[in-house]
């Protein structure tokens, strides 16, 4: 599996002859193996408990290569990974699409934290491992199952401008029987975000008054027996209820939406099957809420799957994974042509691993499509990792990858009155990038690890409300996005003290390259809407004993708010500083952090009009009891 990440360990070491391993089963949907030449970043532990009461969009923004575009605290949050649109991200919950099906993509500032335990960022086409929306780039959020015993905790974050969030989560494991054992984690959380700021302007620009609540419950389970087999239950329910301009009930807008998400899987050596069920509720009201628009759509899924595994002497081991999936929409939503929609799409995929004794990774990846009354494009990869240098204290990696990627248009593209177009094309991209990975040890105290990365991602058939046309869906567009990509992390030790930094560059390019008709001629090589050209983030952290300190930068360059680049928004750099510190007793632990977001007050707009608060503070509590565990090795 290719890891980039941030976080350094403390010592590597490489050996200069390679000693093949048996193969490894591996537990619940892990893609990132079959991902060669791909970069992939996975967040530390330490990362998701500093980021614990926020949402997914504020912990990826301060430590990953993604832009986003947010509306304020609570509000809409969508994301542009690769100069790409917030339709080309897939977002996946075990494996499981969580896209809304009617816009296409994820509402980033409605998924906290506290709702997964591992979060995988995955850059480039990955269309042919995880489906469609993979266009330029995919989230993976998976469930953990947890050690055996008890381990409790109760959280509090209070904000500045009367905001605030409440965690609890119960982790639980223990045998049922000689052969069988259980263990999963039940999780609530609620957030008020009433947004009470103290001047209704920032240098006469707007703060847009809001008020947004969330609430959501998390339910684990894992059911093992020593023979292999595996039974896991896993639901997630949550609720965001978002108002603009509350106390004016003439000019106030409602914006609700619910998801209950459920899977049940079952694994028995290296056979799996999966069903789920998921439920999108949203409605949306003006005024006094007299007329309400609602919209629910329903997604019945399943997955079967089979790995299989060689190892062929010198030429090194084989890994295949061969499977297929389908998935049931039934949508109702109150602007489309029909009362009730239905359509059905399913894959087929074969995903292979061939990994020399050299050290040469391959991966081939094959995926076909197929929705109702529609074909979406074949879309094969390839992908490539290979050691350069292997030595006891330094490693040097090049890798690469060339992939098709697709995605099928959102329900509202093809069935919403008048401005749908049934029979769109679906969009059609081909990604190419190259990077490079080293990783060095000084000595037991100091590391370093640095990566270089650049793509080239062109896609078709771009699917564009176009206001040329009073916004009827068209396939408007062909676009080019192309960038770099710079990381690196350095971690030391000075007697009582540990320290580190880690820092991220991102160049992005990303421009419409043909002309469809007259309206386009003045935008063709424009950088697109909100995209930033610049783009870069900086953390660091000192620490002596239980007690850390830590420092927050982000970088981001003028943002076009006109598709001719006429009209932009200033770029800004802002910078929080967290401190915190663990008290013990016995079995009791209590966590305080103090944090200080924006410290310099800097003015800046994400979308125009409508400026981002200053200044805030905001104090958490976390007190937990863990009683004894066995350590459980995770794949």
């Amino acid at each position: 599996m290719t890891a980039i990440g941030f976080s350094i360990p403390g010592k590597l070491i490489a050996q200069k002859d390679t000693i093949q391993l048996a193969p490894v089963v591996v537990k619940g949907f892990v893609p990132e193996r079959f991902m060669s030449g791909l970069k992939v970043q996975k967040i530390d532990s330490v990362t998701m408990s500093q980021f614990r009461f926020q949402n997914l969009a504020d912990l990826l923004l301060y430590n990953t290569a993604i832009a986003f575009k947010n509306y304020g605290p609570g509000q809409l949050s969508t994301v542009s990974f690769r100069g790409t649109s917030a339709n080309h991200t897939a977002v996946l919950w075990n494996g499981l699409n969580i896209n809304s099906p009617t816009l296409g993509q994820s509402d980033f500032s409605t998924i906290p934290v506290a709702g997964f335990d591992q979060v995988s960022v995955q850059y480039g086409s990955a269309a042919s491992i995880v489906g469609t929306d993979a266009v330029g780039g995919s989230i993976l959020l998976n469930s953990v199952a947890p050690a055996h015993g008890l381990n409790v905790a109760i959280g509090r974050q209070q904000e500045s401008f009367n905001n605030s969030q409440t965690q609890a989560v119960a982790q639980y494991g223990t045998s049922l029987s000689e052969n069988w054992g259980l263990s999963g984690k039940t999780s609530a959380y609620y957030g008020s975000m009433k947004n009470r700021f103290p001047d209704s302007t920032r240098r006469d620009a707007r703060l847009l008054p809001s008020e947004s609540f969330q609430k959501g419950l998390v339910q684990d389970l894992f059911f093992k027996s020593k023979n292999n087999h595996e039974i896991s239950a896993h639901v997630w329910l949550t609720s965001n209820e978002l108002t603009l301009n509350p106390r004016n009930l003439a000019g106030r807008e409602l914006t609700q939406t619910e998801a209950y998400r459920t899977m049940l899987r079952y694994q028995w050596k290296d056979f799996s099957v999966r069903t789920s069920w998921v439920r999108d509720i949203l409605d949306y009201a003006t005024g006094d809420y007299s007329t309400l628009d609602h919209a629910v759509t329903d997604k019945l899924a399943g997955r079967v799957e089979k790995d299989f595994h060689w190892n062929v002497g010198s030429v090194g081991s084989i890994q295949v994974k061969a499977g297929g999936d389908w998935t049931h929409f039934r949508t109702r939503v109150t602007g489309y042509e029909k009362p009730e929609i239905t359509e059905n799409r399913g894959d087929l995929f074969l995903l292979t691993r061939w990994q020399s004794m050299s050290g040469l990774l391959v991966s081939a990846n094959l995926r076909q499509a197929f929705v109702t009354r529609y074909q979406p494009p074949f879309t094969p990869s390839l992908g490539v990792e290979y050691p350069l240098i292997r030595r006891v204290n330094y490693n040097l990696k090049i890798m690469g990858s060339v992939a098709r990627s697709y995605r099928v248009p959102t329900l509202n593209e093809r069935y919403w009155k008048v401005l749908g177009t049934p029979d769109i094309k679906p969009e059609s991209g081909f990604n190419k990038e190259i990077g490079i990975e080293q990783r060095f040890a000084l000595n037991q105290s100091h590391s370093f690890t640095a990566s270089l990365t650049g793509y080239h991602n062109r896609i078709k058939n771009w699917t564009y409300w176009n206001p040329g046309q009073s916004f009827k869906v068209e396939n408007l567009q062909e676009v080019l996005a192309r960038g770099l990509e710079a990381q690196g992390g350095w971690n030391g030790t000075f007697g009582v003290f540990k320290t580190g930094a880690r820092a991220g560059y991102t160049y992005t390019r990303s421009s419409q390259e043909k002309v469809y008709d007259a309206y386009a001629v003045d935008i063709i090589g424009k950088q697109l809407t909100y995209v930033p050209v610049h783009s870069g983030n900086l953390n660091a952290f000192v620490s002596y004993q239980k007690v850390r300190l830590s420092c927050q930068v982000l970088g981001v360059s003028r943002r076009f708010t006109r598709t001719d680049n006429s009209l932009f928004l200033e770029g800004y750099a802002l910078t929080n500083l967290l401190a915190e510190t663990t008290l013990d007793w016995n079995k009791t632990q209590v966590r305080i952090q103090g944090q200080v977001n924006n410290i310099g007050n800097t003015f800046y707009l994400n979308v125009r009009n409508n400026a981002m608060p200053g200044r805030s503070f905001a104090v958490n509590l976390l007190f937990s009891y863990k009683s004894q565990s066995k350590n459980v090795q995770e794949n």
